[in-house]
């Protein structure tokens, strides 16, 4: 076990690790047992009253006292040989995430304010500087969390995913720009939507899930008459919830009808939807909120998913995965296009697998 004690808020500095869950009044997890703090989570911390929270001492005993695994030579050879650096991660820092989070909450407040439209401009020029500062073509979710509260962290989440696929489709910066204006703002309309049915510790009814299905109508009619918003960002905003074969709302229109930006916007609500916790919900793996993502191909835009799932790292080069076959590996290049399937090499035998292409591996899974 590791070594834990319980320590003044004020005693808390980045690096240190949390050796317990804060959790909200729904039950939410805010920050999760065993995160490595940062000044964005402290200054959370310390915002929501808390006056001690439990530190490890940064390291699982049974992990600082385990040895390193000895690698044979070949074991060590191939896994230089064959390692390629992941793409870059968009990464926004503490003071960033701090701007971001205060903006938001004033846009989903203040609607009618005369600072809206540079609040929001705001917003996703910050976003698109994070991305083009390091030429970031990937996302990791869990470097985003800029809110306690799920709207506001699920409308950067879903802003930042959509421009990085944005980007990788070739869209233009002002594409790019606009669909981040229409992430940060597709669920504005929850603003109208009654506290009750918004927080409810459960799942909805019928009669609730009709009203909070008109949250896209709502947001729609709050955008559509603001000079800068009109035309494809309002529309983006409506139709988020649309789907490729019609079944969704609150037009119910195909493909052919839905704006292009809504088509992304979409793909990136729903992947973020699954894997953050609700009240009603524990949230999906990245894993699986990968595999049904895959299977929506008749709700979802093809090209939009396919982008959205290259910018998915699931296996970070470097982490250790587990083969069926028995033998643990070590993975060094993520492909294009094979999420679910990067190269690896296995720490036992110095075998490379390349489970990407490489059809004679097809019976070897990561579990």
């Amino acid at each position: 076990m590791a070594k834990r004690q319980l320590i003044s808020v004020r005693q808390l500095k980045p690096g240190m690790r949390i050796d317990q869950a804060i959790m909200d009044r729904m039950d939410r997890t805010l920050v999760g047992r065993g995160t490595i703090l940062d000044e964005y989570v402290i200054e959370g911390i310390k915002k929501r009253g808390i006056r001690a929270v439990y530190i490890g001492d940064g390291e699982d005993e049974t992990k600082k006292n385990e040895p390193e695994r000895p690698l044979s030579p070949l074991v060590r050879h191939n896994i230089e040989k064959a390692r390629v650096e992941d793409p870059v991660k968009v990464q926004l820092s503490a003071s960033v995430k701090k701007r971001i989070s205060a903006g938001i909450q004033y846009l989903y407040s203040n609607s009618e304010s005369p600072e809206f439209a540079s609040t929001s401009s705001q917003i996703t020029s910050d976003l698109m500087k994070a991305i083009d500062d390091n030429s970031a073509l990937a996302v990791d979710i869990s470097t985003l969390k800029t809110s306690d509260e799920y709207t506001f962290k699920h409308s950067v989440d879903v802003a930042t995913m959509s421009m990085i696929i944005a980007k990788r489709q070739g869209m233009s910066k002002q594409d790019v720009y606009n669909i981040g204006i229409a992430g940060l703002l597709h669920d504005m309309g929850k603003s109208k939507i009654p506290l009750g049915i918004l927080n409810k510790p459960g799942r909805l009814d019928d009669n609730e899930f009709a009203i909070m299905k008109k949250h896209s109508e709502f947001g729609y009619n709050i955008l559509k008459n603001k000079e800068e918003f009109k035309g494809a960002i309002s529309l983006a905003v409506l139709q988020h919830h649309e789907k490729m074969n019609g079944k969704g709302y609150p037009l119910g229109v195909k493909s052919d009808k839905i704006h292009p930006y809504a088509k992304i916007l979409s793909v990136s609500d729903v992947y973020d939807a699954l894997v953050t916790e609700r009240p009603y919900k524990k949230p999906f793996t990245q894993r699986n909120a990968v595999e049904l993502i895959m299977s929506m191909t008749e709700e979802l835009d093809i090209t939009a998913m396919r982008t959205f799932l290259d910018t998915v790292i699931l296996y970070p080069v470097d982490s250790i995965v587990q083969l069926s076959n028995g033998e643990e590996a070590k993975v060094v290049e993520n492909k294009t296009g094979s999420v679910l399937r990067p190269t690896v090499v296995g720490l036992e035998s110095g075998t490379i697998y390349n489970l990407a292409e490489d059809l004679s591996l097809a019976n070897i899974l990561i579990l």
